[in-house]
């Protein structure tokens, strides 16, 4: 496990950024901590290093957003869950998680994982992100693929 501290919220960016260009695909991102943790700002920094260009936000209220990467990326789509407001893993049954995973064409991260954590394939990219003070941020990744 690599733990990582950023000083900034455009350092924790940057870490998503370096993450997701180097993503070919198929990847899914469990990302659990508390509020604040700089989970979603991670997240916006992944999905820029996917080619993705327009504003991700939390997707609290709506659960699910799938954004389009530019023509070109070696990743289609980036889908992005907060599980926030689910009870388990049934909810996301419902909106199709089973083939939202398996897109191989895609990149899938998941908020507040730990809630539907059953849903999870064995290869998935574990990340726990940590608020240490407030602008200081840890980041725990766990990557078993």
């Amino acid at each position: 496990m690599e733990k990582i501290i950023t000083h900034s919220a455009q350092e924790t960016k940057t870490l998503g950024q370096a993450i997701g260009q180097v993503c070919r695909g198929g990847e899914v991102f469990y990302l659990s901590g508390d509020l604040g943790a700089g989970k979603t700002t991670f997240l916006q920094g992944l999905a820029k290093g996917l080619g993705v260009n327009s504003s991700v936000n939390s997707p609290t209220f709506n659960i699910l957003k799938i954004y389009k990467t530019k023509k070109g990326s070696a990743v289609k789509s980036f889908c992005h869950i907060d599980a926030y407001r689910l009870i388990g893993a049934k909810d996301l049954e419902a909106l199709g998680i089973k083939e939202i995973l398996a897109d191989k064409d895609a990149v899938t991260a998941i908020e507040w994982a730990e809630k539907v954590k059953s849903v999870f394939p064995k290869n998935t990219i574990k990340i726990k992100a940590k608020h240490i003070t407030d602008n200081e941020r840890e980041f725990a990744i766990d990557d078993k693929r």
